[in-house]
């Protein structure tokens, strides 16, 4: 059997995910997780096959923390499975080293599809998220704006939509508030605009965050 875990913020995700591998015969459901944290000990204590994971899940400040757990315990597959944007978070998922990214709505044989083939080692996404990989791929210019963005100002920016302050977000990333002042500045400049407001509704327009 393939032993599981769900690491998701949303009750509803974990009874439904949990609900329909109840009687498969090759993938169980061994631990359900509601932040980062928790979902880090159990890895520490037991072994698992397969990590199910909200890239919004309750303790995961960044990708990069995202890249330690995939170092820390590499005989794990992780499988993120998560609302945010796919054209975004994809490619740099895929760089820290997870193997599969399907967004939430997916539908449920997708996820078990994606448990099945990551278990044997393959590295998949989506159709969906093919589709508009290579619909970014024609854009113009001004559209591809959010392909200059590293993964770290990604991140920034996400926080400043989300209406938190440097100092908030140099928390959470454990950075000084200088280093997301100039991150800011960078994000500013990426994207042609002169304030806040504009960044945030660019990123918007644009499906950064």
């Amino acid at each position: 059997m393939i032993k599981v875990y769900i690491a998701d913020n949303q009750p509803i995700v974990h009874f439904g995910i949990t609900s329909y591998f109840k009687d498969h015969d090759k993938i169980n459901i061994a631990g359900n997780f509601e932040n980062f944290t928790s979902a880090l000990e159990a890895l520490k204590s037991k072994s698992v096959d397969v990590l199910v994971l909200d890239l919004e899940l309750d303790g995961l400040s960044s990708i990069n923390a995202l890249k330690n757990l995939i170092k820390d315990f590499p005989k794990t597959k992780i499988v993120v499975y998560s609302n945010l944007s796919e054209q975004i978070y994809t490619p740099n998922a895929i760089k820290a080293g997870v193997s599969a990214y399907l967004h939430k709505n997916s539908k449920i044989e997708d996820l078990e599809s994606a448990i099945l083939k990551v278990n044997d080692g393959e590295i998949i996404f989506s159709d969906d998220v093919r589709k508009k990989l290579a619909m970014i791929a024609k854009q113009n210019k001004n559209e591809r704006l959010y392909r200059k963005l590293s993964t770290r100002e990604i991140e920034v920016l996400r926080y400043l939509s989300d209406g938190k302050k440097n100092n908030e977000i140099a928390k959470l990333l454990n950075l000084n508030e200088k280093t997301i002042s100039t991150y800011k500045l960078r994000l500013l400049n990426k994207l042609n605009v002169t304030n806040l407001v504009d960044l945030v509704n660019k990123a918007k327009t644009l499906e950064i965050v």
